[in-house]
């Protein structure tokens, strides 16, 4: 249902763009977004967007990552830029999602994403 790509090894200050795009019997999908998770610590939201395009960001990427989404294509992006060491981690996508069948929103994630910043 969501397929995430991007994601890899950079150098600090370098830039990565992630992608998390949505599929099958959709009829609706209201806020998409990244949590990331660094080993030996909690899970924690990164960015989101809404159905309109509202954003919400964690302080810690605030000025550096940007997430868009394009919404004819039921997918999101995560540019992130000016990474440093402590941006490494799994990065997961979600999307709330209606499908045809189901109207409720259920949250559903993609598989999660590398991304390694070497000092």
């Amino acid at each position: 249902q969501l397929q995430a790509s991007g994601g890899g090894l950079v150098r600090a200050g370098g830039s990565l763009r992630l992608s998390c795009a949505a599929s099958g019997s959709i009829f609706s999908i209201n806020d998409m977004g990244w949590y990331r998770q660094a080993p030996g610590k909690q899970r924690e939201l990164v960015a989101a967007i809404t159905s309109g395009g509202s954003t919400n960001y964690a302080d810690s990427v605030k000025g550096r990552f940007t997430i868009s989404r394009d919404n004819a294509k039921n997918t999101a992006y995560l540019q992130m830029n000016s990474l440093k060491p402590e941006d490494t981690a799994v990065y997961y996508c979600y999307a709330e999602i209606g499908t045809i069948v189901e109207r409720a929103p259920y949250v559903y994630w993609g598989q999660g994403t590398q991304v390694t910043v070497s000092s």
